[in-house]
């Protein structure tokens, strides 16, 4: 596969990195890496509504830019594949610059929290709460809410001739 056709899913892939990292960023400020410790599994869910925005902002941009504003399912369906394999390749990368950048103290917290709390042992949380676990999840989930998001933006993004 040519480089230039990739191009747009090459800059929303770009696009969705930033908008990832700025969200742990947003986290962090926010103290739910330290003092809301115990509020940051329900919030940190919340980041699937900007990364739905940019696969739909990403598969709208496929269809205007490159394929002349007519893009079937496949297509849609092919491009979001795309941005979902390389940001899987690039989760490790995302993870590291959150967890040694950002937030260096996040796993600390969050293993002391759980502990606290009767959650796990420390362990248990260690294992769990860790940059290698953490980056397995990412190569796993990465693909996993990529394909799934792709299936359904999709099917909204697609149009047919006039």
């Amino acid at each position: 596969m040519q480089i230039k056709k990739i191009n747009t899913e090459i800059k929303w892939v770009m696009i969705f990195v930033v908008m990832t990292l700025a969200w742990m960023l947003l986290e962090r400020v926010a103290g739910l890496h330290d003092t809301h410790i115990d509020k940051h599994m329900i919030y940190t869910n919340f980041i699937a509504i900007p990364a739905v925005a940019v696969y739909v902002l990403a598969l709208l941009d496929k269809r205007k830019r490159d394929f002349n504003g007519i893009m079937s399912y496949k297509q849609g369906f092919i491009s979001g594949l795309i941005i979902t394999a390389i940001v899987t390749v690039l989760s490790p990368l995302t993870q590291a610059i959150t967890s040694l950048l950002i937030t260096p103290d996040y796993f600390r917290n969050v293993i002391d929290y759980t502990v606290s709390q009767d959650i796990k042992s420390r362990e248990e949380a260690e294992k769990y709460f860790s940059l290698g676990n953490y980056i397995v999840q990412g190569l796993i989930g990465a693909p996993v809410m990529g394909i799934i998001t792709t299936a359904i933006v999709a099917i909204f993004t697609r149009s047919k001739p006039r």
